[in-house]
């Protein structure tokens, strides 16, 4: 039996991995005061959610290059280890395009993303990069993000709920809890401040901060119920009550990214989305309708200042896709029994083309077509970024048996042949066309004419 020496030596040694710094970091907590006075500091900190996404991406940096005479960009975000995207820098340019002009608020940021394709062609790949970034970003100075507790709340018989500290169950930013009329001065003077600080930043071109809507009910409720406590003394509530905590975004936690996938037709519930009636709670607060009584849990709720994924978006329900009207549109959710809620997220679906061709097709669906803005993910058919694609799994170093040379550059063409229509005045083989897609000289072909190939057979 070992000692209790050797033990603790073991034991000693995994917690010196832990980072006790970056856990005090990542959990670090402020009054309102001092994150008012940090946001004056660095106004970024209150960015929209497709604002921060977009820094996220930029912070990687990105390449331009040309490919059949059009200017394209790279964008090295989507090289990451966890999920590299290989081969579709048109479609990741069009996602970037529809991000930028949803941070800066010409309209994208009304829409519902819809990454379109067939099945295997990157399209959660591309989400699962998103949500990865996202988490890691968080952790980094650039990407801190803010939201606040209640604490102190009186509680028994003469109380205003059941527990003395509460959650911000949105997790929305500590500013919300400035009434409208002040914040929205506020807001005013945190742009000057990001301008006066960073003139030459080209963002600031673009950016233009913003903190709309009210708090979410339950916070309001709280903000009344102290509020007429303390005689209307708001900044005796926010300095008592108000504890402003760090978030890190997590899928695993349910923190700013959400992911819904539809279920069979008897299991689909709406409240999914948007939370329901907490009824343990019915008998201390008497009403169904009491704020104190719901649970803010919905994907919606637990996605906002985040990112939320619909799996399969067009396989849900119709009740599930007139969420995603106002949620889109009026950036802003209807729970039961209350009244409509704000939400800053970033709605992502995908879908494959039988269930798009179908939505196309239904006359009563015209509103989120509407509300829809399409990207083509297709298939690979440059050769060499197929072998890329294969070893990823069945690269040296990720199968223990041995593979014969080659196999994987003949398995990538024959996936690319698949791929290829036949040239139809039998002037060219597919090989011979995998092989000038991938780029390769062949005689009599120049870039303009392997375009119009293209072009040709879309």
């Amino acid at each position: 039996m070992p000692s209790k020496t050797v033990k603790n030596s073991k034991l000693d040694k995994v917690a010196k991995s832990f980072n006790i710094e970056e856990f005090k970091v990542l959990h670090e907590e402020m009054t309102f005061s001092e994150y008012l006075e940090k946001i004056y500091e660095n106004p970024l900190l209150i960015r929209t959610a497709y604002q921060r996404l977009y820094d996220m991406i930029m912070a990687k940096g990105f390449t331009q290059f040309e490919r059949y005479r059009k200017k394209l960009n790279h964008y090295n975000f989507f090289d990451n280890e966890t999920a590299p995207i290989f081969g579709l820098e048109e479609t990741l340019d069009n996602f970037v395009k529809f991000v930028r002009g949803a941070a800066g608020g010409y309209g994208t940021e009304k829409r519902v993303l819809l990454f379109h394709g067939p099945v295997g062609s990157a399209k959660s790949t591309i989400c699962r990069a998103i949500k990865k970034g996202l988490e890691e970003y968080s952790r980094t100075d650039d990407g801190a993000w803010y939201s606040y507790k209640w604490v102190n709340l009186p509680t028994g018989q003469n109380g205003i709920y059941t527990h003395e500290e509460d959650d911000c169950p949105m997790h929305e930013d500590p500013i919300k809890l400035i009434p409208d009329e002040i914040r929205s001065k506020v807001v005013e003077d945190l742009n000057a401040v990001l301008r006066e600080n960073s003139p030459e930043d080209d963002k600031l071109t673009l950016y233009t901060l913003k903190c709309d809507g009210s708090l979410n009910p339950r916070c309001k409720k709280f903000l009344a119920e102290m509020l007429d406590r303390y005689d209307g003394d708001w900044k005796k509530v926010v300095d008592e009550h108000i504890v402003v905590v760090r978030k890190v975004y997590s899928e695993a936690d349910r923190m700013g990214i959400a992911t819904f996938q539809p279920k069979d037709e008897k299991n689909q519930d709406a409240t999914e989305l948007t939370g329901d009636i907490n009824y343990a709670k019915l008998p201390h607060f008497g009403s169904d309708s009491d704020p104190r009584a719901f649970n803010f849990d919905g994907e919606f709720c637990v996605g906002n200042r985040g990112v939320v994924e619909f799996i399969e978006m067009l396989k849900l329900a119709q009740e599930f896709l007139y969420d995603l009207l106002g949620a889109s549109q009026e950036r802003q959710i209807k729970p039961k029994k209350f009244a409509q809620i704000s939400v800053d997220t970033v709605l992502i679906g995908h879908t494959n083309n039988p269930e798009y061709e179908k939505l196309k097709s239904n006359q009563y669906m015209e509103a989120l077509r509407d509300r829809t803005y399409k990207i083509d993910v297709p298939y690979l058919l440059k050769w060499s970024e197929e072998v890329k694609v294969l070893e990823q799994d069945y690269g040296e170093g990720q199968v223990k048996q041995h593979v014969a040379p080659h196999t994987l550059e003949i398995a990538a063409l024959w996936a690319i042949l698949t791929r290829l229509h036949e040239d139809k005045d039998g002037k060219l083989s597919l090989v011979d066309k995998a092989k000038l897609y991938d780029g390769r000289a062949l005689p009599g072909w120049t870039d303009d004419s392997v375009k119009e190939l293209r072009d040709k057979y879309p």
